[in-house]
């Protein structure tokens, strides 16, 4: 008579997913807020809206990490890919003017690897602590036979919770207003499949590969602050799209920002980019950040208060440029 198959033997291994569980709990208890009632474990988490809030909107975002996997998996540097995935929802979520209050993550692969799981969830924890969200749960899904072997993907989820008449909506901008730059830390994780095609042209020093890799910065503390302090009129966050495609996401119609690209540094990494891709100037800014992360809208009256708010908290913030009356759709130009 043949042995009865098990899970197993079909390439789940459950222990090893419970395992996991356990592995991360740590972490994940580091950033828990008051307001989770129940977390890590459950069938669902627990939270409640915080009391502080009269009358609390949520607002929610997901996101991945896209292709810088790719190469995150040629490296093996699993270690802060995790930041990545929780910056590009928490910073999603900010600019809504939302707190981030909880995220979730979902992390599939065939085989699971517990050093490499457990380093990428270390992470999503780290991630979670510096926005001040706390990771409530997710899911780890062994599929054996749908991802190539030693490779894994990610999601993200974030709920966030905002005053109604703190909702950051872009409605009040107008011509005159000015408009600030947050510096990025890098490529953050977007454009990679065109970092990647660049990479088969050229080799990058340590340093340039290290700030291609440099997690997505998370800007969600200081900008809270700001927003108890100062009247935002927009936020925009610098994702896919770059420059040119973020900030009129944020603007009125009617409205243009016009950006000064000499107005901020460009990191060494993107002058690499251009050159070795041979990548046109446009192209540049429709893509990558370009050494801008974040691009907060004031009005010009309070433009220096809150550069100075943000220095202070830790932010390298330029004025990158201004607000103009439009006709039409929301625009922004790079001159």
């Amino acid at each position: 008579m043949s042995k009865g198959l098990s899970y197993r033997d079909a390439g789940v291994d459950i222990d090893a997913g419970d395992a996991l569980v356990e592995a991360i709990k740590p972490f994940a208890k580091r950033t828990m807020r008051p307001e989770v009632l129940a977390g890590i474990g459950g069938f669902g988490a627990l939270v409640e809206v915080p009391k502080k809030y009269r009358q609390p909107v949520l607002v929610s975002g997901t996101d991945g990490v896209g292709t810088k996997l790719k190469l995150v998996f040629s490296l093996g540097r699993h270690d802060t890919v995790g930041i990545d995935l929780v910056a590009m929802s928490v910073n999603d979520v900010l600019v809504q003017g939302a707190e981030p209050l909880f995220f979730l993550d979902y992390f599939a692969c065939g085989k699971l690897d517990m050093k490499v799981a457990v380093d990428v969830i270390k992470g999503i924890a780290q991630g979670c602590e510096i926005a001040g969200c706390a990771l409530i749960g997710g899911e780890t899904a062994e599929m054996p036979g749908m991802y190539p072997e030693g490779e894994y993907d990610l999601a993200g989820f974030c709920v966030g919770v905002v005053e109604k008449d703190g909702v950051i909506d872009g409605r009040s901008i107008c011509g005159g207003d000015a408009v600030l730059g947050l510096a990025s830390s890098g490529a953050h994780s977007n454009g990679f499949s065109l970092i990647r095609k660049i990479l088969q042209r050229a080799s990058p020093d340590a340093a340039l590969l290290d700030a291609i890799l440099e997690p997505t910065r998370i800007y969600v503390k200081p900008l809270l602050v700001l927003m108890k302090e100062l009247p935002v009129k927009g936020l925009a966050h610098i994702t896919g799209g770059g420059i040119t495609g973020n900030v009129p996401r944020c603007l009125p119609e009617g409205a243009r920002a016009v950006i000064e690209v000499k107005s901020w540094p460009r990191p060494a990494l993107f002058d690499w980019l251009k050159r070795e891709g041979d990548v046109a100037e446009a192209e540049m800014h429709r893509v990558f950040n370009c050494g801008i992360g974040m691009v907060v809208v004031v009005a010009e009256e309070h433009a220096a208060r809150a550069a100075e708010m943000l220095r202070t908290a830790g932010e390298t913030v330029y004025r990158i440029g201004r607000i103009e009356p439009h006709s039409g759709e929301p625009d922004a130009i790079v001159v």
